[in-house]
């Protein structure tokens, strides 16, 4: 919808391109699948296949449709269903439009093979739970699934896991191991690495590897900075100021008055809240930058708009340009910094975008 409400969001579709080639240049004998799940992160899924689709070695999506929809717009490349098949439509589909699906339980193998001729192509991702307990077959369930897929001359398997902790201090040693006792004596294909194990754990890399959040200029590290990362804040989220307030000490401000003014200030209402998926959480002290200074939020996040510091910002008045994160006009707001200030993560803040904000695409 256009509106002349000041809010807007800018996706840079260059960022998103410099982001790919960084993964691609840290892991260089691996193919990398471009994961563009949950509308790309927030950023729109069509955006990001036109950023990526000349370069992208395949693209990664949840929904059985949206890879039908990737297929009928010409996107040749191949493409992975995360989460693998739900119905016997799926499944014909990931043979008539040779798509690639994870498998993750027996069941959804048995459905697979039911629904599909016994001479169609196939390709599966066999995905065995090392230790995170969300998805993934078990020692047994590989040994059984690779008995009933024997016989199916056709079937090109990869295996692949998901790391729980790749950020972390426990790394993915545990993991690792499991995976190769799991295994065997598999010689065949093999993807494990998220973003964080891309970044963080070459002997992860494999023949495929799968960065989602790093393609979007974030970083998966509490104490690495995407900047540290060499990454390119894909998403920048502005508006304007559109009201200004004198305070005086013991001035409160916002719903329920969670801000008191310790000195005189001076305040700025910015067009941006809750409903354009700002986080309502986020408290006093929150960095927003405003005419290419950074200062912070004061009070309550409200549905349509937030307060923040202009006290050394005399030069801002009304419409003043500001910028909520990103690499915007008003300045350079890490999402990482406003996420850790609020209690989250910049996954939820991209994903929480509203319909309601206008998105512009920069090339």
């Amino acid at each position: 919808m256009k509106t002349s409400r000041p809010i807007r969001a800018r996706i840079s579709g260059g960022a998103l391109l410099h982001n790919y080639r960084l993964a691609k240049g840290l892991a260089p004998n691996a193919k990398a699948w471009a994961v563009i799940k949950a509308n790309a992160y927030g950023h729109g899924q069509w955006r990001a296949v036109d950023a990526l689709r000349a370069e992208a070695d395949g693209f990664a999506v949840l929904e059985c449709e949206n890879a039908l929809a990737l297929r009928e717009a010409d996107v040749t490349r191949p493409i992975l269903l995360l989460e693998g098949i739900f119905s016997a439509r799926d499944a014909r589909a990931v043979a008539e439009y040779r798509l690639t699906t994870v498998v993750h339980c027996l069941e959804q193998l048995e459905l697979l093979l039911a629904s599909v001729a016994g001479d169609a192509p196939l390709a599966i991702y066999l995905k065995l739970n090392t230790g995170m307990n969300r998805l993934g077959l078990t020692a047994v369930d590989l040994k059984k699934a690779r008995e009933m897929l024997a016989g199916r001359r056709n079937a090109e398997l990869t295996l692949m896991t998901h790391f729980a902790e790749a950020d972390g201090g426990r790394g993915i040693d545990e993991q690792m191991a499991r995976f190769s006792a799991m295994h065997g004596d598999w010689t065949g294909p093999v993807s494990l690495a998220n973003s964080a194990a891309l970044l963080r754990h070459p002997r992860t890399h494999a023949d495929w590897v799968r960065p989602g959040i790093m393609l979007y200029g974030s970083s998966p590290f509490e104490e690495r900075s995407a900047d540290d990362l060499g990454l390119q804040a894909v998403m920048a989220l502005e508006s304007r100021i559109i009201g200004v307030q004198q305070l005086a000490a013991g001035d409160r401000v916002g719903y329920g008055g969670t801000f008191t003014a310790g000195r005189a200030m001076r305040i700025g209402v910015v067009a941006c809240g809750y409903a354009d998926g700002y986080p309502r959480h986020a408290p006093s002290g929150t960095p927003i930058a405003v005419t290419g200074r950074l200062t912070s939020t004061v009070g309550r996040v409200s549905m349509d708009m937030l307060a923040c510091d202009l006290s050394d910002i005399p030069d801002a008045g009304i419409g003043a340009p500001v910028t909520l994160w990103g690499d915007g006009a008003a300045g350079r707001v890490s999402a990482d910094a406003v996420a850790r200030a609020a209690g989250t993560i910049a996954y939820e803040l991209f994903c929480a975008l509203a319909p309601r904000v206008p998105v512009d695409l920069e090339r």
